[in-house]
């Protein structure tokens, strides 16, 4: 049976397991979704492999995820990690509805705790960057909700990392609550946050939480033959391209998806775990979020705390899905470039911090 380990949580001392049951499917909305009775199966198998970390947000399922999240952490609250989101909002409910802006951190918050049925989050996420709130203004407004006890540590999530590293300069100057975690898309098939993401979180000491670890389940493989679940993506245009994206042989993507197919195969293991896996491999520490709709396609995805992957296969499935980094990063790795800038020495130089320096070079 799978044991899950921990990790501490950025630079604090909080333990979460190293893998956070994602809950955005809990809860049935537009005929979609997980019901509150498959919700707390799919619970408890993740608490007896010794699970703590469930990430929700106010917006799933219209607040239901919360409240079946509430529910079923009643009676060891103090057992578990809470993390919750706030930011976006349905349309038409108000100019101040949705944002970063402390209004709406505040009403959010109230409304979660409530659901959750809790006096405090273990960790409050601004689920997304509005573009118009100043850093100023979130970092003081999550600082004031840490002291008022209502939440213990803070988070981000889809933030350019510029605004991040400024947001956590500003809370250090100032002796504000600094971000812990930062909560990206990330995976085999989504490798962006690799070009600043990745190194900004390292360099700040943040936990990285990837979410869509599997790609909307391009990477379970179940899209590489003309049958596939339906999901809440389903549609004929999206499962059209997502055939069309896989069935290429020439094509990145679909390369991936069965070089995955591959190593599960090898290693007697389901493709998704071995996309998860994968996560879990990097030299930069990840936490993934593994959200499922059904008790066996959690079940299916859990083992992959325990998928020991070799080097070689490591190395294939990070050689086959790697893209650009651009501009700077692919000048400033070139060797001309670092001969330049180390007077031939950059071999003979041992970096401060190995992580970030394995993140940026890819």
């Amino acid at each position: 049976m799978t044991q899950l380990r921990y990790r501490l949580l950025g630079r604090s001392g909080l333990r979460v397991a190293q893998l956070a049951l994602g809950t955005m499917t809990f809860g049935l909305q537009d005929e979609w979704g997980t019901d509150a009775a498959e919700a707390g199966r799919i619970y408890q198998s993740y608490r007896e492999a010794g699970g703590n970390y469930i990430d929700t947000a106010n917006q799933y399922a219209g607040g239901a995820s919360e409240a079946i999240v509430g529910r079923l952490v009643a009676g060891h609250r103090e057992e578990v990690v809470i993390a919750s989101k706030y930011t976006n909002s349905a349309p038409g409910r108000g100019a101040n509805a949705g944002g970063n802006q402390r209004k709406n951190m505040t009403e959010s918050v109230e409304q979660s705790l409530r659901r959750l049925g809790t006096d405090y989050l273990d960790l409050y996420i601004a689920h997304a960057w509005d573009h118009f709130t100043p850093a100023e203004e979130v970092m003081r407004a999550f600082d004031d909700l840490v002291r008022a006890g209502k939440v213990l540590y803070i988070g981000v999530s889809n933030t350019p990392a510029w605004v991040v590293a400024k947001s956590n300069t500003l809370a250090e100057l100032r002796g504000w609550t600094r971000y812990v975690g930062l909560q990206i898309e990330y995976s085999l098939l989504a490798r962006d946050a690799e070009r600043e993401l990745l190194p900004m979180a390292a360099d700040q000491e943040m936990s990285v939480i990837a979410w869509s670890p599997l790609k909307n389940g391009l990477l379970t493989g179940k899209y590489l033959t003309e049958r596939a679940e339906p999901g809440r993506l389903d549609s004929q245009y999206f499962r059209s391209a997502l055939l069309a994206q896989v069935s290429q042989g020439g094509d990145q993507a679909g390369d991936t998806v069965r070089a995955v197919a591959d190593v599960a195969a090898e290693t007697g293991s389901a493709p998704a775990q071995v996309a998860l896996a994968w996560l879990m491999h990097r030299p930069q520490p990840v936490i993934p979020v593994a959200g499922a709709r059904t008790l066996a396609q959690f079940r299916q995805n859990l083992p992959a705390a325990d998928l020991a992957l070799t080097a070689g296969q490591l190395s294939r499935l990070d050689a086959v899905s790697r893209g650009s980094l651009g501009f700077p990063h692919d000048y400033l790795n070139g060797d001309l470039s670092r001969g330049f800038r180390t007077g031939g020495l950059y071999d003979q130089i041992i970096p401060r911090r190995a992580a970030c320096e394995a993140a940026i070079d890819g």
